[in-house]
């Protein structure tokens, strides 16, 4: 048996993770034979102002269909009303329309049409121009 044996198999190898004590705050991650990670913004195509605004009074009509459902009604409408608010600044803040969206999509999860249309004016919110 020469030392140029093809037939030879390495090792196996161990790919996996192990995390033990402290915090931990971990980003992407890859594990295994070629595995990639990337990371970067996650970006939407451009949706228009006039989207957005149809969007939020399709929310709207939705919630008053669906008001019955919600654990909070009210503090979904207040939600919604804020998010409206800043939209209409002249240079929204996009952690307060964060902050909204995630709130109000909160309050709606137990409706899915809503769940539906709040993703949907989620994704036309973070198209705006200089957000």
């Amino acid at each position: 048996m020469t030392g140029d044996d093809d037939s030879r198999q390495d090792p196996p190898v161990n790919n996996g993770v192990m995390i033990s004590g402290g915090t931990h705050y971990i980003g992407n991650q890859a594990v295994g034979h070629r595995a990639q990670a990337f990371s970067g913004s996650v970006s939407f195509q451009p949706q228009d102002a006039e989207r957005t605004t149809e969007l939020l009074a399709y929310v709207e009509r939705l919630l008053e269909e669906h008001r019955a459902a919600l654990a909070d009604p009210d503090a979904t409408g207040r939600e919604l009303r804020r998010l409206r608010e800043e939209l209409e600044e002249a240079e929204p803040q996009p952690t307060v329309l964060r902050r909204a969206l995630d709130r109000l999509n909160d309050f709606v999860q137990p409706v899915t049409p809503l769940v539906v249309a709040v993703g949907q004016l989620a994704q036309s919110v973070q198209g705006l121009p200089g957000l």
